[in-house]
């Protein structure tokens, strides 16, 4: 038998019920986890990067078991499968509003830099918002590359102010 693979999964919604959304995506967690998922508070947070006038998010975090052999791209698929499910919907405009985002963070100690994968997610070292939430469920989670905990990150990056726990899951 082989081992489980620990994956943290950031979540995401700034469009329509952004609380609910957030709580429907960790349900839909539960039915690709092989092990208990520990969920985060929900954080509130203003959009980065996002188009004028998008209203703030709701985040939060998650971290479980998979098998072993499913793979990084594949349980990837999962994710946007869910999202899909879910209600997501893709224009094309990068960052735009969404009902609910499920990012991969890590997958294990795995690392992956190809056009459709990057492993750990290439910016989740450097955002408060997936941060905050990922600390409280995996302080001491060792970023695979990078070589810190999740609770280190967070404390050397800039604190914006714009990431505020909001409720308990």
């Amino acid at each position: 038998m082989q081992d489980p693979i620990r994956v943290l999964v950031a979540l995401g919604s700034n469009q329509g019920d952004s609380k609910n959304n957030v709580l429907k995506g960790f349900e839909a967690l539960e039915r690709l986890a092989e092990s208990t998922v520990k969920r985060s508070s929900l954080w509130k947070s203003e959009p980065v990067n996002c188009p004028p006038g998008s209203p703030e998010y709701v985040n939060a975090a998650a971290s479980f078991d998979i098998s072993s052999i499913i793979q990084p791209r594949d349980f990837l698929e999962k994710l946007l499968t869910t999202e899909k499910e879910l209600g997501r919907r893709r224009s094309g405009v990068v960052n735009e509003p969404r009902v609910i985002d499920l990012d991969l963070i890590c997958y294990g100690s795995v690392q992956i830099k190809s056009p459709d994968l990057t492993l750990p997610h290439p910016r989740a070292h450097l955002r408060e918002f997936v941060l905050a939430p990922l600390q409280e469920i995996e302080p001491g989670f060792l970023f695979p590359g990078i070589n810190k905990t999740t609770k280190e990150l967070l404390n050397i990056i800039p604190e914006s102010g714009n990431c505020i726990r909001c409720a308990e899951t």
